[in-house]
């Protein structure tokens, strides 16, 4: 079952337009902000699918193209063998696919954690950035999603 904080009003949800266009800013800037760390080309789906996601925040673009981006990127990302670079292109499909369902930004944080990680970064230092570039009106809502799935059993 989806948390309710993350599906928009329009679908009954309790997530403001507002709110959700902040959390694809959020998670737009998690992925790109570890393309660097990609070690293949960035594939020209992967631009792409960061192009409409930065159209849909801006409210240019309706979410069926971000829905179709984020496959595309998806598909992007079943083409590289390299852990970062498919980290990093999971991440910006994620981040596109937070259109359709706000949740996914989270999902997008992750997994440019992972590329971190795949690349011999330190997750830490990337939370703390991560956590930086949380807009105020989005920040206790993500906070208290992570710890919330940090505290999940294993």
């Amino acid at each position: 079952m989806r948390d309710r904080r993350y599906i928009a009003e329009h679908r009954g949800g309790l997530l403001s337009q507002a709110h959700h266009r902040s959390l694809m800013r959020w998670a737009l800037n998690c992925a790109e902000h570890v393309v660097p760390l990609m070690a293949d080309d960035l594939d020209p789906r992967l631009q792409h699918a960061l192009d409409i996601g930065k159209r849909w925040q801006a409210a240019e673009e309706p979410t069926g193209i971000a829905q179709k981006a984020s496959a595309a990127a998806h598909a992007a990302a079943r083409s590289y063998e390299h852990p970062v670079s498919v980290a990093v292109a999971r991440s910006i499909a994620q981040a596109v696919a937070t259109a359709h369902f706000a949740d996914h930004s989270l999902v997008a944080a992750s997994y440019a954690l992972r590329a971190v990680k795949a690349a011999g970064g330190s997750i830490e230092d990337e939370t703390a950035w991560q956590n930086g570039e949380l807009g105020d009106d989005i920040r206790h809502l993500v906070a208290q999603s992570r710890t919330q799935r940090d505290n999940l059993p294993s």
